[in-house]
Parts: structure tokens; sequence; C-alpha cells
């Protein structure tokens, strides 16, 4: 069958799909905004398309971002039809719809099967909107702002066959009745790759780190308050002050991330820099390294090597760095928010601390330096967790189903006419209150 991924930076995640189904022999496509000629990616074809326009200056606040979406879709729709006029036809499309691409490919491809990835929705309540008061200035119209950030979505539920999304509190964001469409899947972790090593070894500078030393480790994208930048911060100078050994590793960048900016000219890293540093003395600072973005193997190699992985988020998408942590048979400090009650168990596969209490982390993550055999037991937890849950090995046939699904039913005013039920991705796991981990692990 012919399938056409759609997305803005593949493979994002569709990287294990979208080449598995190459494998089984299907004909993959990817169309995606870049410069450059048509290439091939582990025998998936992809083929680049231009975003001619800008968004228009001086556009009601509330219309930029729609605004945006559709200029994308139209650029994806004018490469559609250039693909089409080749004589090219979809039998499915699978599209992360969040930036707009896939709005209007139904009107090129209308016998096509549409399947979206379903990320998030953005709410007025219950989500990263509002949920930390110091950086949430209440506006007027907000609620409808955000109505109108999910128009998009809303514009191809009725067009959409089936959907698909990595967590049950992802899905649970979006409204019915599409919600009752979606299939939760996640998008897999490759856990014989990344699991512990306790061999490992870190450059840093003039230092080699081996799993002899006290590593701390915290991992954003970009380093912002949506991901806990500033709390984990407002840990530092008593979890330095406390444990004279321990190195603290931060991973991001510091560009714009997903929420709230930083001051004008400055970043995230800049003001937390202003309020923390000068409660740390000279000698403590050199152990806070921050790395800006690593290559993957070296982050592989760094939460290899962690003693302790913190990892905050306000409710929000849950980042694969806490799953592949969690292979790694990391011991891992969470914040107590809604995505994370899906895969820490509190006492079980992690501890649980409140995200607006620097305190209460710095003391968590302590109480973990000072005990090696709960490290060891809530790390060995972790790995089965994901393992059981996550793998590549459960999921990824799973995500393959759901695309054959779609093959295989009629479409009816835009609909299968058979639903496509939500799916757990398997039985919950039970574990013991102590002692070590109560799951004997099973090779790859």
């Amino acid at each position: 069958m012919n399938i056409l991924f759609i997305h803005q930076s593949f493979p994002g995640q569709f990287k294990f799909l979208a080449p598995e189904l190459a494998r089984l022999g299907h004909k993959v496509t990817v169309l995606m905004p870049r410069k450059g000629d048509r290439t091939k990616w582990r025998g998936v074809e992809v083929v680049p398309y231009r975003i001619e326009r800008r968004s228009t200056d001086g556009i009601h606040p509330w219309l930029i971002d729609f605004e945006s979406k559709t200029i994308r879709g139209e650029a994806c729709y004018l490469a559609a039809l250039a693909l089409r006029d080749e004589g090219y036809e979809p039998d499915v499309i699978v599209a992360h719809p969040g930036w707009g691409e896939s709005m209007f490919l139904k009107d090129v491809w209308p016998r096509a099967k549409l399947g979206i990835y379903c990320e998030y929705f953005y709410n007025a309540d219950g989500g990263d909107v509002g949920f930390d008061p110091e950086f949430s200035t209440p506006r007027k119209g907000e609620a409808c702002r955000l109505r109108l950030m999910g128009l998009h979505y809303v514009l191809q539920f009725d067009g959409a066959d089936a959907a698909l999304s990595p967590t049950h509190w992802q899905a649970n964001t979006f409204p019915e009745p599409f919600q009752s469409k979606i299939t939760v899947v996640h998008d897999g972790i490759d856990t014989a790759a990344i699991a512990p090593n306790p061999d490992v070894t870190f450059a840093l500078e003039d230092l080699i780190l081996t799993k002899q030393d006290e590593v701390i480790t915290f991992v954003n994208r970009n380093l912002e308050p949506t991901r806990g930048f500033h709390t984990f911060m407002r840990a530092l100078p008593r979890i330095l002050k406390q444990h004279p050994r321990a190195r603290v590793m931060i991973v991001g960048a510091t560009g714009t991330g997903y929420g709230a900016r930083a001051p004008a000219g400055r970043t995230w890293k800049d003001v937390m820099l202003d309020e923390v540093r000068p409660q740390i003395g000279d000698a403590d600072w050199e152990r806070v390294h921050f790395l800006g973005q690593l290559p993957y193997p070296r982050f592989i190699e760094l939460i290899q090597l962690s003693t302790v992985h913190v990892y905050l988020t306000y409710p929000f998408v849950l980042s694969w760095s806490l799953l592949e942590a969690m292979s790694a048979g990391c011991a891992v400090v969470a914040s107590n928010t809604a995505p994370l009650r899906e895969v820490i168990r509190d006492g079980e596969t992690g501890r649980f601390v409140d995200f607006f209490d620097p305190p209460g982390l710095a003391e968590t993550v302590g109480a973990l330096l000072d005990d090696p055999a709960e490290r060891r037991r809530l790390g060995a937890n972790a790995r089965t967790f994901a393992r059981a849950h996550y793998d590549i090995s459960r999921c990824l046939p799973q995500q393959v189903a759901w695309v054959e699904r779609m093959l295989d039913a009629p479409v009816m005013n835009g609909l299968s006419e058979t639903p496509f039920e939500s799916a757990l991705i398997c039985p919950p796991v039970s574990f013991g209150v102590s002692g070590s981990s109560p799951m004997a692990e099973s090779q790859a």
C-alpha cells in the first residue's frame, strides 16, 4: 500500500513506525517542510517542500496561531497537489496535525484514509495554561484564544478515519465525541538499546565520570518553566550544600520552549542564574554543568551514568526523556503532576515531589543520594515498567495494526464505519513494597 506521513520535523513520533511499514513492504513517503532534494531515509522517500508565505503583521492576536497553521496547511496542500499530478495516490495518510500541515489533504485525496496523531489539545482548565501562577498572567479572552488554537484539530476531526495518542492523559485532553475514537499506543522506547551500563563513562572537560560519582541529571529540550527548570534551579543551593560530592548535569537549549517567554533579550537560564547564583559558593558552582543540547548517543551515556534523575513538568505532553531514563534504570524524582501518574508510581517506579516545592525536591534527591539500595530498587522497577509498557516490541506491532485497520475499514462520510476503540498498552504491573525488582527481566 501507499502510506504517506506528514510531520513538520519528521521522523519525530514516527521514527519507528514509518521505517517498520517500509520494511513490511509498503511504499512509504513523507512530505515535510525543508530545503533540499528528495532523499531516502530507512526505506522512506522524503519529499521536501517550501513554505513561502509569512504571517500577517497586525493580525488579531487570537488568530496568529490559526493563520500560521493555515499557511503551513496551504504549503503542504500545494505539495500534495504536485504529488498527485505525478500520479501518486496514498491509501493511508498518517499525520501529526499539530502545526496544520494536514488540514487540507482530504481535499486532494478524498478516498485516502486519514489517521491523525493526537499529541495535545489546549484547554483553559486542567492543562498547562494557568497551572503556574508565577508565570501566568490572566488575560481577558484567554479561553477564546485557546478555543481557536484547537480549531485546526476540530476541522480535521470529521475527515479523520482514526486517531492515535501516546498516553491516556494526552488522549483525554481532546473533546468528545472524537476522544472515543483515539487509540492509545505510545511511540515506543528501544529498551534493549537504552539499558543500564555499569561500565559507562562520561567525558566532561578534564574529568572522566563513572558510576562511582554522584551525578544528578536534569533534561529539557529547552530550559523553561513548563518543564520545571525554575523549581530545579531553586533546589540547587540546598542540594549542593548538603552533598559536596554531587555533580549536577543540566541538558537543554536556551531557546523558546512550550510556555511563557523569558523577559525580552533574556533566557530563562539568565533569569534563574540571577536568582540562585548568589546563594551558591564558587567551589560548589563548579559542580554545576550546563551541557546544552547533546547528541543522542551522548545523552544515553549521561542517563546511564545518572545517580538520580529529576523530571518535572506542568500538566503537558510527556517527554520521551523520562521513559528513556526509566529504561536506563535511573532512580527518578518526578513532579506529582497528572501526566506522570501514568508512568511513575510513588515508591515503586520513582519518587513524587510537589512541582512547586524546591526544598522538598532537594530533600528527596538528597535522600536517594544517601541510599544506594533504594536507588537500585527504584531503578530496577522503573526499567521493568518501561520494558513492560513502552518497549517497541509491544508498541510497534500495535501501531502497525492501527494503520492496517485503517487500510481494511471502509470510509463513510469521512469517518470509518467501525470505530477505533481506545486501547491500553498493557495491563498494569504490580510491584512489591520493598526489596529488589519483583519481575525478572527477559532478553529483548
